[in-house]
């Protein structure tokens, strides 16, 4: 079966500028950098195969990345016919090139509830009528519990809250 020709990617000048300098900026995720290169040869009519083989990528990684950018062209031939701020347009081009939420399940606690249950690892025990010298992962869970900051969590959560450093938190 022969290969398919790869969708073509349309680029206004003005959205052409802007990946141009997304692709450029020193302050820009890698990840988009990347992702803007690919639009960038996308758009000079470079098809996935190649573009693969060029940018040493899987061609799944670059067909989704051109099926991402063919229907985001339609919201921005319109933005540019709206004549939004170059700031909005970028925006919109940032929001092509960004990651989509992934599956799963959501985080189960929130930033504010982390920071408390920390807070009470701050306290000494004694203050909260435990009867020990340092607080342990099933202590303090039944300690946020008591104190209603959540309404139930596991002693390994409450010890991977304490032990990162970066935590996944649920949006607010």
């Amino acid at each position: 079966m022969p290969n398919q020709p790869s969708a073509k990617i349309d680029l206004s000048q003005r959205s052409r500028k802007l990946v141009e300098e997304i692709a450029r900026q020193r302050s820009t995720e890698y990840r988009l950098v990347i992702r803007a290169l690919l639009m960038l040869a996308m758009a000079d009519g470079v098809g996935n195969n190649e573009l693969a083989r060029q940018r040493q990528m899987d061609r799944a990684v670059v067909r989704k990345w051109r099926n991402r950018w063919v229907d985001l062209a339609s919201q921005l031939k319109h933005a540019v016919a709206s004549e939004i701020s170059d700031e909005d347009l970028r925006q919109l081009i940032l929001t092509g090139l960004s990651d989509q939420p992934r599956r799963g399940t959501p985080p189960k606690f929130t930033a504010e509830q982390i920071v408390q249950i920390v807070a009470v690892a701050c306290e000494a025990p004694a203050e909260s009528g435990r009867p020990v010298s340092h607080w342990t992962p099933p202590e303090l869970a039944g300690e946020v519990v008591k104190r209603q900051i959540v309404e139930s969590i596991s002693p390994s959560s409450v010890g991977r809250f304490l032990k990162s450093g970066r935590l996944k938190t649920a949006p607010d």
